[in-house]
């Protein structure tokens, strides 16, 4: 399967960055898949799973708390709000996750921040059911 460089960036530092052959993008309006030669796009992350597949036996799963993903020519680049591989996620780190999405809903100033804030919480709550933690 053909290939294309992608690369992932948090705050705290560079995740991943290589050839790929495919990446499923947790994008706010659903799942998407990038391969080579996808159309151009931009689009906001929600919490989610980044599945990066190298190729076809050697795959990744990064977590996300959101970010931006950018579709170009050049390749997919991620611009995570907040990244950590798969394995490393537990309950507790969830948790506090939640905790600091419910902290921002009761900070929320107007209705669409509020809004923003408890989508946010929503999804992680969900992440939390979906991985069993």
């Amino acid at each position: 399967m053909p290939t294309f460089p992608f690369e992932i960036v948090s705050p705290e530092k560079l995740l991943f960055t290589g050839e790929v052959e495919a990446v499923v993008v947790p994008g706010m309006e659903g799942e998407f898949t990038v391969l080579k030669d996808h159309s151009p796009v931009m689009s906001v992350l929600k919490p989610g799973i980044v599945e990066i597949d190298e190729t076809a036996a050697v795959k990744t799963q990064l977590f996300v708390r959101g970010g931006f993903a950018d579709v170009s020519p050049n390749g997919l680049t991620i611009l995570a709000e907040y990244a950590i591989p798969l394995a490393e996620l537990d309950s507790a780190r969830l948790d506090a996750d939640v905790t600091a999405a419910e902290a921002d809903v009761a900070r929320a100033k107007d209705d669409e921040s509020r809004r923003i804030a408890t989508e946010k919480r929503d999804q992680l709550i969900e992440l939390r059911g979906v991985l069993k933690l």
